[in-house]
């Protein structure tokens, strides 16, 4: 079963940039979609962990929500087992656990998050 860690969150001010990691470990990564999930309590959904974007096992396809196009980007490396999601112009309604899941047929696997903070 693969195994997903998130890494890479910390501090932000107001308006900055940080990039978070979701690495994999025992399988074929590139056997799995990604999709990134969020849960704060600036966010839509409150306490429920919401959808911020989507990398198809092939890379040919991503897509994100509404409210956060434009600002972020979902990449993947699988020589590395990994995917990005690169965010810019962070607001402090940002603020949240961030997690990974990746998918393959009817099996999904959760990390333990990564949290973001956006504060001046």
């Amino acid at each position: 079963q693969v195994q997903i860690v998130e890494s890479g969150g910390g501090s932000v001010q107001p308006w900055g940039s940080l990039t978070i990691s979701c690495l994999a470990s025992g399988v074929t990564f590139n056997q799995y979609s990604v999709s990134w999930y969020r849960q704060g309590p600036g966010t839509a959904t409150g306490t429920e962990r919401e959808l911020v974007g989507f990398i198809s096992r092939s890379c040919d396809r991503t897509e994100y929500r509404s409210p956060v196009k434009g600002w972020l980007t979902i990449s993947r490396d699988d020589a590395k087992n990994t995917v990005y999601l690169q965010m810019n112009d962070l607001k402090q309604a940002d603020t949240a656990v961030y997690f990974c899941k990746a998918v393959s047929g009817n099996l999904d696997s959760w990390g333990q998050g990564t949290q973001v903070t956006v504060s001046t």
